[in-house]
């Protein structure tokens, strides 16, 4: 990571002389690189790895794109609740789906995005005319991989747009000097796509395998990469999501769907095209075998904590590299909580809570599931008489930080980095993961399922090495459970009947593997979900609150790990009550719970005022636009685009 780090300056040096301006800022036009760069394996890839050091941004993949635009699903919510939920310039407000043009985050993200592409346009356009291309010899090849890189990235650079923004400007050329070729109206998602499977299909066929050749990590794009984005773009090609219009030949949803700006899918026989395509790239990358489960879900995340690469396993396919103080706030604006200063952490602590999870996706894990308590975290780390404690949180049933970027498992490094930092923001350098081997396991479940119509049927293309979709879930759900609970995982998975039934399981699985980490909403979305799980979260936590049976107890106990009380033994936590044969006196300490709500004299703050803010853009009365969950361009973005954009789904320009 470290010697990526110093490639990454090299390279922003580089691309300061050679392609400065950003495709579609409207402000200035492309600088071509000079002609020598792609006479140069040395600076191509330089030109390649800026693009990386472009995705190290807050706008791109530091911060904006798996922290504050992954938010609101079901069981991820930013951090804003009560009346924040309405403010439509904040990211409080946006993503509970009120939001404005005017939100000035929309346009950085949109220039930090597209300057990716067009400098993976200007790198593409270098290769193809470089002599090296055909050379015949290590150049040749060398020079076919960094298209192969530019390629992929500027695929996952579209396609994360598309999903923020639906239809979008579409071009694959670098800008024109005279800026003729620069404003653009919008391309229909589903004709980029399909430009985007094209192009991942030949980066597949330049690329090499994780480690097949020197240099050529999980933290750079490789062939298993490419296979899987272009499955999850197939997916999402295949799956529902709203219109700016109607499309003839297109299946209108009966349900989420609204009648000026329909909730469509593609129809049936393009469906299947696209689910077979799908399949093909994920069996190749599980038959392929570079990637693999780590067998235990808890290193998977010491070791990104760590930020250290997993070599044996190569389970992150493809992760981000960030630089240690430089780049990164996974682990600082999202994770464990350390409240302010600490003699351990430094001055700053973190700022942990912009992403949140909910309390019925804590209590819809299976009893043993080591994934709750990697991902929930329900307590917070503070100084106290200056002694630093983990301190439950109480009555925060929206409130749960997420667990998985963990402060506690960050390495002495990292420490000595946030202790430097003083008051400052800290930048963590954990890698930023964009696909896991568990995501492929869940896709290639999805995709069998609906193809052999049923969990036991198979299908030409697939996998030799997993026939069916029922063992592809079974290898992400009993990965996460110790020996000693494996056959009650095992006997939960043999259970599910029907091709529904065992759809139904895969959704409950993403939310379980995959919670906070920036993917579940737009699963939800292609499975026309959104709406439906938000309103049964909603739901299910009332009910969960008064229950007769199994419902949140207005007190949890608990007994500490250390003779000094300062660290929480999380498994002597009593979440569903006092067990039989114990009383509380066999417990250290206690703390109030969320069914304190139920007794709240103050107004029941949570049920009353917080619960009806969430998501409330989307599910709330009255909604502007059925299903709208696309984020508007900016304002300004639209000024400046000489009249060729404009807002849709209800929203102004």
């Amino acid at each position: 990571m470290k010697k990526i780090a110093k490639i990454l300056f090299l390279s922003a040096s580089l691309f300061c002389t050679t392609a400065c301006s950003d495709f579609l800022d409207q402000t200035a036009p492309s600088e071509q690189p000079g002609e020598n760069v792609f006479e140069s394996t040395f600076f191509t890839e330089l030109a390649v790895n800026k693009l990386y050091g472009l995705m190290t941004q807050d706008a791109t993949y530091s911060r904006d794109i798996p922290i504050v635009l992954s938010t609101n699903s079901d069981c991820e919510l930013v951090d804003g609740l009560g009346t924040d939920a309405n403010n439509t310039t904040h990211e409080r407000g946006a993503m509970n789906y009120n939001v404005s043009p005017g939100w000035s985050k929309l346009s950085n993200v949109w220039d930090a995005m597209y300057s990716i592409i067009e400098n993976a346009n200007l790198i593409v356009e270098g290769i193809d005319k470089s002599s090296l291309l055909t050379s015949g010899d290590s150049d040749q090849r060398a020079m076919e991989r960094f298209k192969g890189e530019a390629l992929t990235i500027r695929a996952m650079a579209y396609f994360d747009l598309i999903r923020l923004f639906g239809d979008i400007p579409y071009k694959s050329e670098s800008s024109n000097p005279d800026l003729s070729n620069v404003y653009l109206g919008k391309s229909d998602r589903d004709v980029i796509m399909d430009e985007l499977i094209k192009d991942l299909e030949t980066a597949i066929t330049l690329l090499p395998w994780a480690g097949e050749v020197s240099a050529y990590t999980t933290e750079r794009v490789t062939k298993g990469y490419a296979h899987s984005l272009l499955a999850n773009i197939a997916l999402s090609r295949a799956g529902w999501s709203i219109r700016e219009e109607q499309k003839n030949g297109y299946v209108t949803a009966d349900k989420n769907s609204d009648p000026v700006y329909p909730t469509q899918r593609c129809d049936d026989a393009t469906r299947t095209k696209m689910y077979e395509l799908a399949l093909k790239h994920l069996a190749t990358v599980i038959d392929n075998g570079t990637h693999q489960l780590n067998p235990s879900f808890a290193n998977e995340w010491y070791l990104i904590n760590q930020r250290q690469l997993d070599e044996t396993y190569r389970e992150n396919i493809f992760e981000i590299p960030m630089g240690l103080g430089v780049s990164g706030e996974l682990g600082y604006t999202v994770g464990v909580r350390m409240n302010g200063f600490s003699t351990l952490y430094g001055e700053q602590g973190n700022s942990s809570g912009k992403l949140k999870m909910t309390a019925p996706y804590f209590w819809s894990f299976q009893d043993g599931d080591q994934r709750r308590d990697i991902t929930c975290c329900n307590l917070q780390l503070k100084t106290e008489n200056n002694v630093l404690k983990e301190k439950m949180l109480g009555n925060t049933p929206f409130a749960i930080y997420c667990g998985k970027w963990d402060i506690r498992q960050m390495n002495e490094e990292w420490r000595q980095v946030a202790i430097a930092t003083g008051k400052a923001k800290w930048m963590s350098g954990i890698n930023c993961v964009r696909m896991r081997y568990s995501q492929v396991l869940l896709m290639y479940a999805e995709t069998l399922n609906e193809l052999a119509n049923g969990p036991d049927g198979t299908y030409t293309g697939a996998s030799t090495r997993i026939s069916t979709a029922r063992k592809a879930l079974e290898l992400v759900h009993t990965r996460a459970f110790a020996d000693a609970n494996k056959s009650e995982a095992e006997n939960y998975i043999a259970a599910i009947n029907g091709k529904e039934e065992f759809f139904e399981a895969i959704v409950d699985e993403n939310a379980w593997e995959l919670a906070g980490e920036g993917f579940r909403k737009y699963d939800l979305i292609r499975w026309n979900l959104l709406i439906d799980k938000i309103k049964q979260f909603k739901s299910d936590y009332e009910s969960q609150l008064f229950s007769s049976k199994n419902s949140y107890p207005e007190k949890i106990y608990f007994n500490y790990s250390n003779d000094d009380k300062t660290s929480i033994d999380i498994s002597s936590v009593t979440w569903h009550g006092i067990p039989s044969g114990k009383s509380s006196s066999d417990y250290d300490d206690n703390n109030n719970f969320w069914g304190k709500e139920r007794t709240d004299t103050k107004g029941q703050a949570q049920l009353t005022v917080n619960l009806p803010s969430i998501s409330s853009g989307l599910v709330g009365d009255n909604v502007a636009v059925i299903n709208r969950y696309f984020l508007p361009i900016a304002s300004t973005t639209i000024s400046a685009s000489n009249g060729m954009l404009h807002n849709s789904y209800g929203f102004s320009d």
